[in-house]
């Protein structure tokens, strides 16, 4: 939903935090979009009598954030303090929660548009629980590999169509009634006005999937992120350049939002807001690793001063199309981003070379 700007806002609003023997950082980002309707929560250590507990989401509103933005400050509250979840029936009480937040919200916004994804983890010291609500998503990457993931709730999907299709609706270019891309989210709230069905039977359900799964000492980190991310990168793609980076640097901050910068330059139009979860088995800097990227920067650093010298490139986007045909030429590129990845050294080479070229040309060139 909305429209699109003549270029894309590409500032990022970045925080970091660390409890519980975890590390997150959260980056957001308005991109292509008129307005940045995402929200998040991280909380690394809940309030008695779960102070073992930690908590990180993102929501990914439509038509407005006034329900992104409310789920954001209200979720966690309503899910803690459910009856299922205060007597220890965990999954039970995050889908209570839901359920309430939801039904809360109608009492606010009934005559409002707009709604919002939601997706969120809670990480005790025995298990990792997963809760979706849309098609923002959540991967575990567990010994190097995306191993867990949620599944997104698309109207396409044979369950989702068929509860959208027992409601009265109908799945047009791939929408709810050719108008709404998710099946589920919170608020959206004309899509729910049938009395003579149940909250979770509407055209669109504010009901989460859940997925329960021990923790491991292979868990590495969680990928908490909106379709901003996931429409043009898989969850092994963002797992595994994730994985290859804390290889290199432990800078949190920019190894997120070089998943978003990567994801811009792959043709991403929407709002982009992705959360990392460290956990203890993350991997850690590895100094042969280094030396590699080092070269690595140093050989795509090189040949595209050669490309500009020998084909007398004056043009930034002919530059980058031929710097893209050339990725299959350099190995060791970063797994997941490939050439996208080394998009900002192509840059730097340029401006060098090109001192007065105007900025915003490679600002938001897609590549």
């Amino acid at each position: 939903m909305g429209g699109f700007l003549e270029k894309p806002e590409t500032g990022k609003q970045v925080s970091e935090g660390d409890g519980n023997g975890l590390r997150y950082c959260v980056s957001s980002m308005q991109g292509w979009r008129l307005e940045m309707e995402d929200a998040h929560s991280a909380v690394c250590r809940l309030k008695e009598p779960f102070e073992d507990w930690s908590y990180f989401a993102v929501f990914d509103g439509h038509a407005g954030n006034r329900i992104s933005l409310h789920c954001a400050e209200h979720l966690l509250d309503t899910i803690i303090t459910s009856e299922a979840f205060a007597t220890q029936r965990f999954d039970a009480g995050i889908k209570e929660g839901f359920l309430q937040l939801d039904e809360d919200m109608r009492k606010i916004y009934q005559d409002k548009p707009g709604g919002s994804t939601a997706i969120c983890v809670f990480i005790s010291a025995e298990n990792i629980y997963l809760a979706n609500c849309g098609d923002s998503r959540a991967v575990i990457s567990r010994h190097g590999q995306a191993s867990i993931s949620t599944v997104d709730h698309k109207p396409y999907y044979p369950k989702e169509m068929e509860r959208i299709q027992n409601a009265g609706g109908n799945v047009m270019i791939k929408r709810v009634n050719g108008t709404l891309a998710v099946s589920r989210a919170l608020g959206d709230f004309d899509f729910k006005s049938d009395n003579s069905r149940s909250v979770i039977d509407q055209l669109v359900s504010p009901e989460p999937d859940i997925t329960v799964c021990q923790r491991s000492e292979d868990d590495e980190f969680i990928i908490i992120a909106c379709d901003g991310i996931w429409d043009v990168m898989t969850s092994s793609e963002v797992c595994d350049f994730i994985g290859s980076r804390l290889f290199v640097t432990d800078n949190l901050p920019m190894i997120v939002n070089s998943v978003m910068d990567i994801c811009l330059h792959k043709g991403s139009r929407d709002n982009m807001t992705m959360l990392l979860v460290l956990l203890p088995g993350a991997p850690v800097i590895n100094k042969d690793a280094v030396k590699a990227e080092t070269n690595l920067d140093k050989t795509v650093a090189q040949l595209t001063r050669q490309i500009i010298e020998k084909h007398e490139i004056t043009d930034f986007e002919v530059l980058i199309r031929l710097m893209k045909r050339m990725a299959s030429n350099i190995p060791n590129l970063p797994p997941g981003g490939g050439i996208y990845a080394k998009y900002y050294i192509i840059e730097q080479v340029f401006h060098e070379k090109f001192p007065d070229a105007p900025s915003e040309i490679y600002d938001y060139f897609t590549l």
